[in-house]
């Protein structure tokens, strides 16, 4: 198996799990807060989160695949998140459910369509710094998982 496809299936099932696990949650589960320094997240704060970070990384990752540099170097993580939640905010939990299972297929598509070689290419990346694009995507599930760890702290 190659390795783009062996990226965009851990993609593919990652993201199953966390559909399966977002699928089950009552509305007190989607306001209970994971994250209360600074502005207060909760899951559904976090599941907007995933789908707007990763939009996001796949437009920037396929910028660096076309010979692109990658974030600026003044790119803030947190104003980027915070605008991204603003832009959110009125989306309910199922529609930003069914936007993460859209979000996600167009990543694990993106990935299947990379050539071995393009994973090689290097572009600043706005928590990684100057790194691969093959880096780049495993961050994608990798930061997820660390979310979820969070998470599953506050379901508990």
């Amino acid at each position: 198996m190659s390795e783009t496809t062996e990226l965009a299936e851990k993609l593919r099932s990652e993201g199953q799990k966390f559909i399966d696990i977002f699928s089950t949650l009552t509305e007190d589960q989607w306001k209970a807060e994971v994250y209360t320094e600074g502005t207060t997240w909760t899951i559904r704060n976090v599941l907007s989160h995933f789908v707007t970070s990763e939009r996001g990384l796949i437009k920037l990752f396929e910028q660096v695949r076309q010979g692109g540099i990658g974030v600026a170097d003044d790119f803030s993580i947190d104003r980027y998140n915070e605008a991204q939640q603003q832009k959110t905010k009125e989306f309910t939990p199922a529609e930003l459910l069914e936007q993460y299972k859209s979000v996600r297929a167009n990543s694990v598509t993106w990935v299947s369509g990379l050539q071995e070689s393009e994973l090689e290419i290097q572009g600043r990346h706005p928590f990684l710094g100057m790194t691969s694009i093959r880096e780049m995507v495993k961050m994608l599930y990798l930061h997820n998982q660390l979310h979820y760890r969070d998470l599953k702290k506050v379901l508990k």
